[in-house]
Protein backbone atom coordinates (compact mmCIF):
# COMPACT_ATOMS: atom_id res chain seq x y z
CA UNK A 1 0.00 0.00 0.00
CA UNK A 2 1.25 3.64 -1.14
CA UNK A 3 2.38 5.69 1.58
CA UNK A 4 -0.14 8.10 2.42
CA UNK A 5 2.57 11.58 3.55
CA UNK A 6 0.38 13.95 5.13
CA UNK A 7 1.19 17.21 3.55
CA UNK A 8 1.52 19.00 6.90
CA UNK A 9 5.43 17.02 7.05
CA UNK A 10 4.28 15.68 10.20
CA UNK A 11 4.99 12.00 9.18
CA UNK A 12 8.20 11.70 7.37
CA UNK A 13 9.60 8.93 5.39
CA UNK A 14 12.90 8.22 7.73
CA UNK A 15 15.38 6.04 6.00
CA UNK A 16 18.16 6.78 8.68
CA UNK A 17 19.42 9.51 11.03
CA UNK A 18 22.54 9.05 13.26
CA UNK A 19 25.20 11.71 15.08
CA UNK A 20 28.27 12.13 12.86
CA UNK A 21 30.77 14.38 11.44
CA UNK A 22 29.61 16.33 8.80
CA UNK A 23 32.14 15.34 5.57
CA UNK A 24 31.63 17.71 2.77
CA UNK A 25 31.13 21.48 1.92
CA UNK A 26 31.14 24.99 4.29
CA UNK A 27 30.30 22.64 7.35
CA UNK A 28 32.85 20.53 6.45
CA UNK A 29 34.31 18.95 9.68
CA UNK A 30 31.88 19.95 12.29
CA UNK A 31 29.29 17.38 14.39
CA UNK A 32 26.10 16.99 13.09
CA UNK A 33 22.71 14.82 13.30
CA UNK A 34 22.22 13.73 10.10
CA UNK A 35 18.08 13.07 9.11
CA UNK A 36 18.28 11.14 5.19
CA UNK A 37 14.78 11.03 4.05
CA UNK A 38 13.21 8.22 1.30
CA UNK A 39 11.94 8.87 -2.29
CA UNK A 40 13.83 10.85 -4.86
CA UNK A 41 13.51 10.69 -8.84
CA UNK A 42 16.08 12.51 -9.90
CA UNK A 43 18.38 9.58 -10.56
CA UNK A 44 22.08 10.11 -10.56
CA UNK A 45 23.78 6.76 -11.28
CA UNK A 46 26.26 7.97 -9.85
CA UNK A 47 24.25 7.74 -6.62
CA UNK A 48 26.02 6.31 -3.27
CA UNK A 49 22.38 5.68 -2.06
CA UNK A 50 19.91 4.61 -4.48
CA UNK A 51 18.34 2.77 -1.91
CA UNK A 52 16.74 6.01 -0.72
CA UNK A 53 15.02 6.41 -4.31
CA UNK A 54 12.30 4.17 -3.04
CA UNK A 55 10.01 6.03 -0.67
CA UNK A 56 7.86 3.20 0.05
CA UNK A 57 10.74 1.34 1.49
CA UNK A 58 10.50 3.50 4.23
CA UNK A 59 8.76 3.70 7.27
CA UNK A 60 6.44 6.89 7.73
CA UNK A 61 8.02 8.31 10.93
CA UNK A 62 6.50 11.08 13.35
CA UNK A 63 8.32 14.39 12.64
CA UNK A 64 8.08 15.05 16.49
CA UNK A 65 9.66 11.82 17.46
CA UNK A 66 12.49 12.42 14.56
CA UNK A 67 12.86 15.67 16.80
CA UNK A 68 13.02 14.28 20.13
CA UNK A 69 16.17 11.67 19.10
CA UNK A 70 17.99 14.83 17.26
CA UNK A 71 17.73 16.36 21.08
CA UNK A 72 19.59 13.65 22.38
CA UNK A 73 23.00 14.79 21.03
CA UNK A 74 25.12 17.67 21.70
CA UNK A 75 25.90 18.63 18.45
CA UNK A 76 23.25 21.09 18.12
CA UNK A 77 22.76 21.00 14.38
CA UNK A 78 21.10 18.88 12.32
CA UNK A 79 21.32 17.74 8.38
CA UNK A 80 18.43 17.19 6.47
CA UNK A 81 19.57 15.42 3.31
CA UNK A 82 17.79 12.47 1.27
CA UNK A 83 17.04 11.26 -1.35
CA UNK A 84 15.26 14.75 -1.94
CA UNK A 85 14.41 15.98 1.00
CA UNK A 86 12.21 18.98 -1.19
CA UNK A 87 10.00 16.21 -1.63
CA UNK A 88 7.73 17.17 1.37
CA UNK A 89 6.53 19.49 3.63
CA UNK A 90 9.69 20.47 5.98
CA UNK A 91 7.90 23.26 7.30
CA UNK A 92 7.01 21.67 10.46
CA UNK A 93 10.13 19.33 11.06
CA UNK A 94 12.30 23.08 10.82
CA UNK A 95 10.54 25.15 12.96
CA UNK A 96 9.94 22.28 15.81
CA UNK A 97 14.46 21.66 15.80
CA UNK A 98 14.54 25.47 15.82
CA UNK A 99 12.61 26.16 19.00
CA UNK A 100 14.56 24.02 20.50
CA UNK A 101 17.72 25.91 19.30
CA UNK A 102 18.70 23.70 17.07
CA UNK A 103 20.20 24.76 13.48
CA UNK A 104 18.88 23.40 10.21
CA UNK A 105 20.73 22.67 7.20
CA UNK A 106 19.37 20.80 4.09
CA UNK A 107 21.49 19.30 1.28
CA UNK A 108 19.07 19.36 -1.95
CA UNK A 109 18.81 19.34 -5.55
CA UNK A 110 16.87 21.95 -5.89
CA UNK A 111 14.60 20.28 -8.23
CA UNK A 112 11.58 20.68 -5.86
CA UNK A 113 9.72 24.12 -3.99
CA UNK A 114 11.38 25.24 -1.10
CA UNK A 115 9.92 24.43 2.20
CA UNK A 116 11.39 24.78 6.00
CA UNK A 117 12.96 27.64 7.85
CA UNK A 118 16.71 26.45 7.34
CA UNK A 119 19.96 28.46 8.85
CA UNK A 120 21.89 27.05 5.66
CA UNK A 121 20.96 25.27 2.46
CA UNK A 122 23.43 23.20 0.51
CA UNK A 123 22.04 23.51 -3.37
CA UNK A 124 23.56 20.18 -4.94
CA UNK A 125 22.32 20.80 -8.70
CA UNK A 126 21.97 17.91 -11.03
CA UNK A 127 21.96 17.35 -14.35
CA UNK A 128 19.78 14.89 -14.49
CA UNK A 129 16.52 17.62 -13.37
CA UNK A 130 17.41 20.63 -12.76
CA UNK A 131 16.96 23.14 -10.17
CA UNK A 132 14.10 25.21 -9.69
CA UNK A 133 15.60 28.85 -10.60
CA UNK A 134 13.49 30.22 -7.39
CA UNK A 135 15.97 28.28 -4.88
CA UNK A 136 19.28 29.69 -6.45
CA UNK A 137 19.16 33.09 -4.90
CA UNK A 138 18.45 31.22 -1.19
CA UNK A 139 21.76 28.65 -1.08
CA UNK A 140 24.27 29.66 1.20
CA UNK A 141 26.54 27.18 -0.66
CA UNK A 142 26.42 25.69 -4.40
CA UNK A 143 28.12 22.22 -4.39
CA UNK A 144 28.78 20.62 -7.80
CA UNK A 145 29.40 16.90 -8.00
CA UNK A 146 31.87 16.40 -11.00
CA UNK A 147 31.75 13.99 -12.76
CA UNK A 148 33.70 14.56 -15.99
CA UNK A 149 34.89 17.58 -17.85
CA UNK A 150 31.30 18.72 -18.67
CA UNK A 151 30.69 19.91 -15.17
CA UNK A 152 32.83 22.78 -14.95
CA UNK A 153 30.54 24.47 -17.01
CA UNK A 154 27.19 23.47 -15.83
CA UNK A 155 28.61 24.75 -12.42
CA UNK A 156 29.41 28.29 -13.75
CA UNK A 157 25.84 28.16 -14.77
CA UNK A 158 24.61 27.94 -11.51
CA UNK A 159 27.40 29.77 -9.85
CA UNK A 160 25.82 33.32 -12.28
CA UNK A 161 22.69 32.66 -10.63
CA UNK A 162 23.84 32.38 -7.28
CA UNK A 163 23.76 35.06 -4.68
CA UNK A 164 27.03 37.34 -4.19
CA UNK A 165 27.78 35.83 -1.33
CA UNK A 166 26.91 31.82 -1.95
CA UNK A 167 30.58 29.84 -1.16
CA UNK A 168 31.17 27.56 -4.60
CA UNK A 169 32.62 24.23 -3.97
CA UNK A 170 33.35 21.49 -6.65
CA UNK A 171 33.91 18.03 -5.18
CA UNK A 172 34.49 15.16 -7.55
CA UNK A 173 32.53 12.41 -7.76
CA UNK A 174 33.81 9.83 -5.58
CA UNK A 175 34.71 6.47 -8.14
CA UNK A 176 36.36 8.89 -10.47
CA UNK A 177 37.97 11.02 -7.98
CA UNK A 178 42.05 9.84 -8.89
CA UNK A 179 40.74 11.28 -12.34
CA UNK A 180 38.99 14.32 -11.54
CA UNK A 181 40.61 15.59 -8.69
CA UNK A 182 43.57 17.31 -10.23
CA UNK A 183 40.81 18.47 -13.12
CA UNK A 184 39.38 20.21 -10.15
CA UNK A 185 42.70 21.63 -8.37
CA UNK A 186 43.72 23.28 -11.77
CA UNK A 187 40.69 24.97 -12.48
CA UNK A 188 40.46 25.98 -8.77
CA UNK A 189 43.70 27.56 -9.16
CA UNK A 190 42.66 29.21 -12.56
CA UNK A 191 39.37 30.38 -11.11
CA UNK A 192 39.38 31.39 -7.62
CA UNK A 193 36.18 32.07 -6.59
CA UNK A 194 35.68 28.19 -6.12
CA UNK A 195 36.80 25.73 -3.43
CA UNK A 196 37.42 21.84 -3.64
CA UNK A 197 34.73 20.01 -1.45
CA UNK A 198 36.30 16.65 -0.04
CA UNK A 199 34.29 13.73 0.91
CA UNK A 200 36.20 13.55 4.65
CA UNK A 201 34.05 11.35 5.91
CA UNK A 202 35.10 9.13 3.49
CA UNK A 203 38.69 9.66 4.31
CA UNK A 204 37.87 9.02 8.06
CA UNK A 205 35.88 5.82 7.47
CA UNK A 206 32.38 6.99 9.17
CA UNK A 207 29.23 7.76 7.86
Amino acid sequence: MAHQIPPDGTLLPLMEEFYTIQGEGFHSGKAAYFIRLGGCDVGCHWCDVKESWDAELHPLTSADQIVQNAEKFPGKAVVVTGGEPLIYNLDYLTSELQKRGIKTFIETSGAYPLSGSWDWICLSPKKFKSPRPDILPFAGELKVIVFNKSDFLWAEEHAAHASQTCKLYLQPEWSKSSEITPLIINYVMQNPKWEISLQTHKYLNIP
